[in-house]
C-alpha cells in the first residue's frame, strides 16, 4: 500500500471521527514529510525514522505499507470509524457553504480542504473562517480577510468553485462583526452566535432575529449553540423565540443551517419543525474544520430527510447559478 495514502486515509478518518487534532495533524505532517522525500530516501528506514515529522505511530504505518501489508492503525480505524452513510437525499447535495481552513482554527491549509472537497464531488464549497472577534479561533481581521480574498480565484477551474465566505460573530445587540464593505463583497455569510450563549430569551432573541433580517446575512448558523456531545461536553440550547427568528428568516429569505456535526444536532428536531412550517429555506452545511469532516454532510442530510425538509428548499442542493441568482436577489 502507498504510505503516503495510508497516512493521508488514517488523517481523514481521525477527523471524520472528531479525535483529537494533534492526531490527525501528526499523520499529515509525516505525510507530507514523506512526500518530500526521493524514493531511495523513503526506502532508508534507519534514517527515515530520525527524520522530524516521523514520530513511532506514522514509522509504523509507513513500515507496514511498504512491506505490502494495509497497516494496522489503518485497518482498525476502518473498522470503527463509521462510513459516511448514502441516502437519497445526500446524492442531490451538490456543496457546502460552511468551512475552515488553517487561517483561522481548522487543521490544514486550504488546498487541503479544496481537494477533499472535489474527491466528495461537490461542485462549490464556501471558505468561511472566523471573524475577528473569536480570537481563540484566531478569527480573520478585516486585513487579514482582505489577503485570503486574493487567493480565493486561484482554487477553482471549470468544475469547482471555491467561494469567499465567512462565519462573521452576531454581537450581542445583533449587529455582525465585519466590516460592511467586507460583507457585502462575499459570496457567502454565515453569521453565527459564538459568545453570551445564555442570555436572556429577550434579548437573545432580539438578537437572532437582527441577524436574521440583515440583507447581508445568507445563513444563520448553528442558531441554538447546543452540544449534545463530545470532547468539548455538552451545552444546553440558547433560550429565544424561535418562531419569531425563524419567521424573520423566512421573510427575509435567510437559509436556516442545518450543522452536519453530531456533536451539534442543530437546529434540534423540534425546531427544525418549526422552521419547515415557517417556509424556511435549508443549507445543510458541515462545518468543517478538517478535510476529513466535510464528509460529515451525510449526517445533516439524514436529519434533513428524516424531518421531511422539502430538497427544493435547501440551497445547498442548488446549482451555482442558481446559488449566486439567490445572493444576488437578497
Amino acid at each position: 500500500m502507498d504510505p503516503i495514502e495510508a497516512l493521508t486515509e488514517i488523517a481523514e478518518l481521525l477527523e471524520r471521527d472528531r479525535a483529537s487534532r494533534y492526531k490527525s495533524k501528526a499523520f499529515r505532517a509525516a505525510a507530507k514529510t514523506l512526500a518530500d522525500l526521493t524514493a531511495d530516501e523513503r526506502a532508508d528506514l534507519p534514517r527515515l525514522r530520525a527524520r522530524k515529522g516521523i514520530g513511532g505511530s506514522t514509522f509504523a504505518v509507513i513500515s507496514e505499507a511498504m512491506s505490502g501489508r494495509v497497516p494496522t492503525y489503518l485497518a482498525d480505524l476502518r473498522e470503527r470509524v463509521s462510513p459516511p452513510v448514502a441516502s437519497a437525499l445526500r446524492s442531490h447535495l451538490r456543496g457546502d457553504l460552511h468551512a475552515h481552513s488553517e487561517w483561522s482554527d481548522g487543521l490544514t491549509s486550504i488546498d487541503l480542504m479544496v481537494e477533499a472537497a472535489r474527491a466528495l464531488g461537490h461542485e462549490y464549497l464556501a471558505l468561511t473562517d472566523h471573524s475577528p472577534r473569536l480570537r481563540v479561533a484566531r478569527g480573520l481581521s478585516a486585513e487579514r480577510l482582505r489577503e485570503q480574498l486574493t487567493l480565493i480565484p486561484g482554487f477553482g477551474d471549470a468544475t469547482f468553485t471555491l467561494l469567499s465566505g465567512i462565519e462573521v460573530d452576531i454581537l450581542d445587540d445583533g449587529s455582525l462583526d465585519q466590516e460592511d464593505e467586507l460583507l457585502r463583497s462575499l459570496d457567502v455569510v454565515v453569521a453565527s452566535a459564538h459568545s453570551a450563549l445564555r442570555m436572556e430569551r429577550g434579548p437573545m432573541t432580539r438578537r437572532l432575529v437582527a441577524a436574521a433580517s440583515d440583507p447581508r446575512v445568507d445563513v444563520l448558523g448553528h442558531v441554538t449553540g447546543r452540544l449534545v456531545s463530545g470532547s468539548r461536553g455538552t451545552r444546553p440550547p440558547s433560550t429565544f423565540d424561535a418562531r419569531a427568528v425563524f419567521e424573520a428568516c423566512a421573510e427575509y429569505g435567510t437559509a436556516v443551517e442545518i450543522n452536519s456535526r453530531p456533536e451539534r444536532e442543530d437546529p434540534p428536531d423540534d425546531l427544525l419543525a418549526l422552521a419547515i412550517e415557517a417556509g424556511c429555506l435549508f443549507s445543510i452545511d458541515s462545518d468543517a474544520h478538517a478535510p476529513g469532516q466535510l464528509s460529515l454532510l451525510d449526517h445533516g442530510a439524514i436529519r434533513a430527510e428524516r424531518a421531511g425538509v422539502p430538497p427544493e428548499r435547501i440551497i445547498t442542493t442548488w446549482p451555482l447559478t442558481r446559488l449566486r441568482d439567490w445572493k444576488a436577489s437578497r
